[in-house]
């Protein structure tokens, strides 16, 4: 009996070290894959902004011609012409831009914060009816309060100011809710009552306290905040007017719109790299706040 029973033993193991390596075998399969599309990716993403830099060095007769995909040697050139533009102010435009996109980052990501912070922290009558009025405001496009907007705007004469663009983000429901859901998955109320306790003031909780906890979610709303206020122009086209005032996408616009025998091809393409360098730097600044951001609101403290 002890003879058979060590036979389908000695049988069976064969099996079982053929089925681990079927499994790695899937497993590395798996991780090849994986790599393989992410791979792809990054090439696909990386293939624009390298086709960007290479037309940015081309003259326009060669941006005329066939892609190459070689760099030429007209990069300083087109610099040149970009920032000396006699009705273009690239220098002014870049500066309008960076001022708007960055106040209405700090602005929206922390106004935002408060109001999902009083929400989160504070039982009152209408809580529920206000947070739900918020979410359902982010059901209205944009656009569609614009006209008032922009009659307000003509009646105040505000028009050709580049705060109207920075004030509207203290208003901004997607970016509430993300405070909201961050909130609720990393403070802890009892946080909130010891400082209390301890005799520190709502704003100074929520400053001192509150506002370092959410530093990653405020990284991560902060540049997107930032990129969607840099390439807006819907709103900077019916507002600003003046030359001084304009942003970069209302400049871009304007050159994209010449005559296509009037266009600088090299100019334009050196404009849009000059618009894109901001953003990376951006980003790069804040990219491991922003990766701690994204994954910590997966995992609920």
């Amino acid at each position: 009996m002890e003879n058979t029973n060590n036979v389908a033993a000695v049988k069976s193991k064969p099996q079982g070290n053929s089925k681990n390596t079927a499994a790695h075998i899937r497993l590395i399969i798996e991780k090849i894959l994986v790599y393989v599309f992410l791979m792809l990716n990054v090439f696909i993403c990386l293939f624009f902004f390298y086709i960007l830099i290479v037309n940015s060095t081309m003259s326009k007769d060669e941006l005329q011609g066939v892609f190459t995909g070689i760099p030429s040697t007209h990069f300083f050139d087109n610099l040149k012409s970009a920032l000396n533009t006699a009705d273009v102010d690239l220098p002014q435009a870049t500066w309008n831009s960076f001022l708007v996109a960055a106040l209405s980052a700090i602005v929206t990501t922390y106004f935002s914060a408060l109001s999902a912070y009083a929400i989160h922290t504070y039982r009152f009558k209408g809580r529920k009816f206000i947070a739900g009025f918020i979410l359902a405001i982010m059901m209205i496009p944009s656009q569609v309060s614009s006209l008032g907007f922009l009659k307000l705007c003509n009646q105040m004469g505000a028009t050709n100011q580049l705060w109207v663009l920075i004030i509207p983000g203290v208003a901004a429901p997607a970016v509430y809710f993300y405070m909201l859901q961050y909130l609720q998955a990393t403070l802890p109320l009892d946080l909130v009552e010891a400082s209390r306790i301890d005799g520190s003031s709502e704003f100074r909780t929520f400053n001192r306290i509150v506002l370092p906890i959410m530093k990653p979610a405020l990284a991560v709303q902060g540049i997107f905040s930032f990129v969607g206020s840099w390439n807006n122009l819907y709103m900077p086209a019916l507002l600003l007017t003046d030359d001084d005032k304009k942003t970069l996408p209302v400049i871009l616009a304007n050159l994209s719109s010449k005559a296509h025998s009037q266009a600088d091809a090299g100019q334009v393409w050196m404009t849009i790299l000059i618009a894109i360098v901001p953003i990376v730097v951006v980003f790069l600044i804040l990219s491991k706040q922003i990766i701690k951001g994204v994954t910590s609101g997966s995992v609920k403290g």
